[in-house]
C-alpha cells in the first residue's frame, strides 16, 4: 500500500499537497477518540487502548493546547497527590467532556470539508 501511495504522490510541485490530502482521506475511517469521565462509566473495558493493548489508558497533550488536556492534567495531578482535588462533580466533568467532543467533531467536519474542497479544486485544475 505504501509503495502504491508513494507512486501516486509523484514528484512534482503538488506531490506534498497530494500526499497530505490522500493520507488524510485514507485515515478518515479510523475511529476518533472521545473524552469521557471514568467516574460515570461502569464498563472498564472502555478504558482499554486497542492499538497499545493496555487495559487503562488516558491521553493528553500539552495543557496549553486544549481545555480537555488541562482538565486531564489537573485530575492526574490530584490523583497523584500533587495538587488538591478538583471541586467538580463527575457529572459536571462529563458535561465538559461531551462539550469538548462536540467541538472536536465539528472541527473535524470542517477540516474534512476543507480537504474535500481543496481536492476537488486540485483535480479540476490539474490536467
Amino acid at each position: 500500500l505504501q509503495k502504491s501511495l508513494s507512486e501516486t504522490f509523484g514528484a512534482d510541485k503538488y506531490s506534498r499537497a497530494r500526499k497530505e490530502v490522500l493520507t488524510y482521506m485514507f485515515s478518515r475511517p479510523m475511529q476518533m477518540a472521545l473524552y469521557f469521565c471514568t467516574g460515570v462509566l461502569d464498563d472498564e473495558t472502555l478504558f482499554h487502548h486497542y492499538a497499545l493493548n493496555v487495559p487503562f489508558y488516558t491521553h493528553f497533550t500539552s495543557p496549553i493546547r486544549r481545555y480537555a488536556d488541562i482538565v486531564v492534567h489537573r485530575l492526574l495531578s490530584a490523583s497523584l497527590g500533587a495538587r488538591s482535588p478538583i471541586k467538580m462533580e463527575k457529572e459536571a466533568i462529563q458535561k465538559q467532556a461531551d462539550h469538548c467532543n462536540d467541538r472536536k467533531m465539528a472541527s473535524k467536519r470542517v477540516q474534512e470539508l476543507s480537504s474535500d474542497l481543496f481536492f476537488s479544486i486540485f483535480v479540476r485544475v490539474r490536467p
